[in-house]
């Protein structure tokens, strides 16, 4: 039986240093049956992003060349696990992989995110082969798993929902396949529809979801995402000094955390924990001895009341009024959010008047024009790009630490529940 499953991100597999960390880490547990998901390396997923937008402008007609970047970055890290050795198998195996992903993305004429999904998700096909060739090279016996054939969803491209009863049906097999003592690695972020034809997404920043969608199908005991940071921190330590370590919160509490942005954990994650009871552990890759932070369903009303601060970077403000001056009712409310369920658009905040709505969502351009056209008709649509949403949860109890966030600060909108203050800054 899969006990436990360990996610590893990007900045935990950016360069050899870090792989080798991570093999570190897995000998030290492997005859505890555990179950590996991995993200793209590093950056990978950004610089896959900018390669289709340069692809999509060029309509496809760039050399594979156009890959340079992307390829030496993995080869680099290839050759500094494998003692430079430029005939080693997996070299074939990487070269194979961004010849397909060059082929998919010559296919411009394909809707955008459609393609997304097709070639972007090719980050995490690298990285887990790899790791894999890396591990079974030190004697950690690792298999390799595609989780196009495990994580099968709708065909929603960018957004992908698991279809959970076929999933289950794929990933509850693996039990009774799993031999003690061996490995298991699979991408994170990726699945395939449920005819098998066409790879998905699960959102960025997915791969902690896919941790979750096996951890509930294998009836595992704990997952852990190993981050570059001593646990779950109650504020971002890149921007803020003094933050302190949540020890341990509750499985509502870190639904909120991450609804509001915290980006240590993935929003959907917690639900196919919390439903099996399964505990979540945030711990530090760079000093793995050091305590995790702990979610699970345990209340502990001393540690929730810690506040936590949580900074959402280049949001678009998006102000909608009727064309006619008729109230912002719940005929109107539905054709608006009708429109941005459409287009997969999720609002970080929301706040309506008798004539207004104004939310904010993570800018993206496509999205944004795509609002503005299905609105034309029947409202007048003014946006703001560049902003900041700063969030302070429990903010009865808030320390001095975020005041230096709103000073010399426009504020665009405020808005206030019992327990959450946020702000819309530039």
């Amino acid at each position: 039986m899969i006990k436990k499953i360990y996610k590893f991100g990007g900045a935990s597999v950016k360069d050899a240093e870090a792989v080798r960390n991570l093999k570190n880490i897995v000998a030290q547990h492997k005859d505890e049956d555990i179950f590996l998901v991995v993200s793209a390396m590093g950056k990978t997923t950004n610089m896959l992003e900018k390669v289709l937008k340069d692809f999509r402008e060029h309509h496809g007609e760039l050399g594979i060349e156009a890959l340079t970047e992307v390829m030496e970055y993995h080869e680099k890290i290839i050759l500094d696990l494998f003692d430079q050795n430029h005939e080693h198998p997996v070299i074939e195996s990487v070269s194979s992989l961004f010849i397909e992903l060059w082929e998919k993305l010559q296919q411009t004429d394909l809707p955008y995110d459609y393609q997304y999904d097709q070639t972007v998700s090719y980050g995490e096909l690298i990285s887990t082969t790899i790791i894999q060739e890396y591990l079974n090279h030190c004697d950690v016996p690792c298999r390799w798993l595609d989780a196009r054939k495990y994580v099968l969803t709708d065909d929603r491209f960018r957004a992908a929902s698991p279809d959970w009863d076929e999933t289950r049906l794929r990933i509850t097999k693996l039990n009774d396949e799993h031999i003690h003592g061996i490995v298991c690695i699979t991408q994170g972020f990726i699945g395939a529809t449920v005819d098998g034809k066409h790879t998905v997404t699960l959102g960025r920043e997915g791969s902690d979801y896919t941790a979750a969608i096996f951890a509930n199908c294998l009836d595992a005991e704990e997952v852990t995402i190993w981050k570059d940071v001593d646990g779950l921190l109650n504020a971002d330590p890149k921007r803020f000094d003094d933050t302190v370590q949540l020890p341990h919160i509750t499985y509502s509490e870190a639904i909120e955390l991450a609804f509001y942005g915290a980006s240590i954990i993935h929003p959907k994650t917690i639900k196919p924990l919390q439903n099996k009871g399964i505990t979540l552990k945030v711990q530090s890759f760079l000093h793995p001895d050091h305590e995790p932070s702990v979610i699970d369903g345990k209340t502990d009303r001393n540690i929730e009341k810690v506040p936590s601060y949580i900074v959402k970077d280049n949001q678009t403000l998006v102000s909608i009024s009727p064309r006619d001056y008729s109230f912002m009712n719940e005929h109107n409310l539905r054709l608006i959010f009708a429109a941005c369920d459409e287009l997969n658009i999720h609002a970080n905040v929301i706040q309506t008047s008798a004539l207004m709505l104004s939310f904010c969502f993570d800018h993206d351009d496509q999205k944004l024009k795509g609002l503005a056209g299905a609105l034309r008709e029947t409202f007048q649509v003014k946006y703001n790009k560049g902003l900041t949403l700063f969030t302070i949860r429990h903010y009865d109890n808030a320390y001095t630490i975020g005041d230096h966030f709103l000073e010399g600060k426009k504020v665009y909108l405020k808005q206030s529940s019992r327990s959450t203050l946020q702000f819309v800054i530039n």
